[in-house]
């Protein structure tokens, strides 16, 4: 006697796990893209070249608080 062949194509899964395996992909591939933005993101800010310190007067008060010298700010004007 002939045993007969199996199912070659699968059964379809449920529709709520064909709905979770797009939600993946589509999550994934979000993820993906936020990963890459941020590397250019990063490689265009990088390529400014490096940060420079501010000048004193746009720290007004605190530059002489930070360096220990006592002195007055100039007046406005």
């Amino acid at each position: 006697m002939v045993e007969p062949l199996p199912d070659l194509i699968p059964p379809k899964p449920p529709l709520s796990d064909r709905r979770g395996k797009w939600v993946a992909i589509l999550t994934g591939a979000l993820s993906i893209l936020i990963g890459v933005a941020y590397l250019v993101l990063i490689t265009v800010l990088d390529s400014r070249g490096p940060l420079l310190p501010p000048p004193p007067e746009a720290l007004g008060g605190a530059a002489a608080a930070v360096s220990g010298v006592a002195a007055e700010a100039p007046p406005p004007g």
